[in-house]
């Protein structure tokens, strides 16, 4: 974590079907510690700290024996917790961001607003990514299909509008990651500090 103790938030979660714990830090430098149980969940995890420049620190473990599911939609839920606890009132922050990604075939986009409304649209994804699995070596496989979930729910639990949009792409895993990397600069955008404004960036005067 940053040792500058800057905007940080630590939330844990227990369920009969996984235990979660995320700290993050969005004044950091990009550093991670990712254990999911999920090596692809962690590829991507760790993409998103270090593109977003967040330190971040997720340690996961769930019924992976099962499948992937629930411990990737519970590290969703708990990561957009921490994510809002960080930002707290939001005062002096830019709101918006967007970004677009090229990853060799792929280009995606994302766009941010942390708008207080939760509220995702995620569009473009070729049908090959219903059925597409990530298989490691010896590991719980990644469905692809859990990509819309993963930012539904981080929108949802953050409280924050993410439209995400893929343009065109043909390999699944440059899909994704193009989509997590996108998601991740959007939001290093919308939540640094802009030094034209000092209160809460909203004619509602909170967010």
């Amino acid at each position: 974590m940053s040792e500058q103790g800057g905007r940080v938030g630590r939330v844990e979660r227990t369920t009969k079907e996984s235990s979660i714990v995320v700290e993050i830090d969005l004044d950091g430098t990009g550093r991670t510690e990712i254990a999911t149980g999920v090596p692809f969940f962690d590829h991507m995890l760790t993409a998103f700290g270090q593109h977003g420049a967040f330190d971040l620190t997720v340690r996961a473990t769930g019924d992976v024996e099962i499948e992937a599911h629930h411990t990737v939609e519970d590290t969703a839920i708990v990561l957009g917790q921490a994510l809002g606890k960080a930002l707290g009132d939001k005062r002096g922050i830019r709101r918006f961001g967007q970004c677009s990604i090229p990853m060799d075939e792929t280009l995606a986009e994302a766009v941010v607003d942390v708008s207080g409304r939760p509220y995702c649209v995620h569009t473009g994804e070729p049908d090959v990514m219903i059925g597409y699995v990530v298989v490691g070596h010896d590991s719980a496989p990644y469905g692809t299909v859990l990509n819309r979930h993963v930012f539904e729910t981080l929108a949802s639990h953050a409280r924050i509008a993410l439209h995400v949009r893929v343009h065109y792409g043909r390999d699944p895993h440059h899909i994704t990651e193009a989509e997590y990397k996108a998601v991740a600069r959007a939001l290093r955008a919308a939540v640094e500090p802009d030094p034209r404004i000092s209160g809460i960036p909203s004619t509602k005067g909170a967010l």
